[in-house]
């Protein structure tokens, strides 16, 4: 269906670099590809992490990379994330396959596009692209391609007298009482909420999804102890009833601002971590107790896609994102899509973040979320399930209009039934 292709997207998740900073960065195409998920596939394929880390060094030659990247890239080629960087290899630098020759080509053809416009070029003209939802880390990003989240998940991950320390910096304020600590939170919302288009949390690479509502005495006991300490890290189960007072506290003010939280669910990125800490399922409570939120979560929760997609069908303000899923692997993301179109409202959906570092990667990302996302609907279209006007006007949705009403339009997430 060409009326896919016409689409400008609504990127609901990026990493990007600023564009002065890729500029100003060398141009050297291995570091720049094994910056962001390839390098997991070299990884579990079998590569040391020191030769990852060389690879990664652009004082080394490509000369002296070469041979180990070329082993390497051709026991993962076959992988989504290999995926993306042919098609993106293909249609921005004019290679169909990478050999020695062809990167040095590529990191000559880099050098001429490394100038401002760069990624108005790849993300508008060439991806097509109305704006990205970026967690950046800052709030100084051009308006015209991005819109930032923000985190604060530093708030809630306190394990230690420096983390508070480096909390106390970040607020501006001197923090001696879990009272304090809150008001650090509001004020550091507070002179954000105008600025952002919603909360990201990563805390699943960090600690399970379930947060308890805990009392404010249970939550001072471990404050005081985080206070008194030396420098020493704290075990988890020590600080969790802090740590879950905190995320409760920041889902009330995203509830009092009408702000959306996006959560990261399912695969982390790298390697030895534990997949059962982002199992959505663990989410429930606060779906429950937040109903005025506005939840996107992330990553098709994969591999726990159906638990997800059940909850998503359950709680009005639950919204399923396939960021990042067409990358990991590309017939996953179209099975999850077909079965959440039988399975939830279409206004439920929403099909595309491209959750790069570099560009590229979102470029490719996005060719094979618009080729999913046609082949899925084309299907429907096929069996009879869907007509071809019914088949636009959900791509619409999926696509660009659904993140446009969570993130763009700042619509409170309440309905007739929420507080029944």
């Amino acid at each position: 269906m060409k009326a896919i292709e016409e689409i400008p997207l609504v990127d609901t998740h990026e990493h990007l670099q600023s564009e002065e900073d890729r500029i100003k960065g060398p141009c050297d195409p291995i570091a720049l590809f094994l910056s962001h998920y390839l390098s997991t596939d070299f990884l579990v394929a079998g590569m040391e992490p020191e030769d990852l880390e060389k690879l990664r060094n652009p004082r080394v030659s490509l000369e002296e990379k070469w041979d180990a990247f070329a082993r390497f890239w051709d026991l993962c080629k076959n992988t989504g994330y290999g995926r993306v960087l042919k098609i993106a290899l293909r249609d921005l630098y004019g290679e169909s396959e990478i050999t020695l020759e062809s990167i040095k080509r590529i990191t000559s053809k880099m050098k001429e596009l490394h100038k401002p416009g760069f990624y108005r070029h790849v993300i508008k003209e060439r991806a097509n692209i109305e704006v990205c939802i970026v967690d950046v880390g800052r709030l100084d990003v051009d308006r015209e391609l991005f819109a930032p989240v923000i985190r604060f998940d530093d708030y809630i991950n306190l394990r230690s007298i420096d983390d508070l320390r480096r909390i106390e910096e970040r607020s501006r304020m001197s923090i001696h009482s879990l009272e304090d600590l809150v008001k650090a939170l509001k004020a550091s919302f507070e002179r954000a909420k105008n600025l952002i288009v919603g909360i990201k949390t990563g805390l699943a690479y960090r600690r399970p999804l379930f947060y308890e509502k805990t009392s404010f005495n249970e939550a001072e006991k471990a404050f005081n102890r985080i206070r008194g300490g030396q420098g020493g890290v704290l075990a988890f189960d020590e600080v969790k009833p802090l740590q879950d007072f905190l995320m409760h506290k920041l889902l009330s003010l995203a509830e009092s601002y009408g702000l959306p939280v996006q959560i990261h669910t399912g695969l982390q990125e790298g390697t030895w971590n534990k997949l059962t800490n982002s199992d959505p399922s663990l989410l429930i409570n606060l779906f429950q107790e937040y109903r005025g939120v506005c939840f996107d979560v992330f990553h098709a929760g994969y591999p726990y896609s159906r638990e997800l997609g059940a909850l998503a069908k359950q709680f009005p303000n639950v919204y399923v994102d396939l960021c990042w899923m067409h990358a990991i692997s590309p017939e996953a993301a179209k099975r999850i899509l077909s079965e959440w179109l039988d399975l939830l409202p279409s206004n439920k959906i929403l099909a595309f973040g491209g959750d790069y570092i570099f560009v590229e990667g979102t470029y490719g990302h996005s060719r094979i979320a618009r080729e999913n996302v046609t082949m899925v609907l084309s299907e429907k279209v096929d069996s009879g399930a869907l007509d071809i006007e019914e088949a636009v006007s959900i791509a619409h949705r999926i696509l660009k209009e659904n993140a446009e009403n969570l993130f763009l339009k700042k619509r409170p997430c309440t309905s007739p039934t929420l507080y029944a």
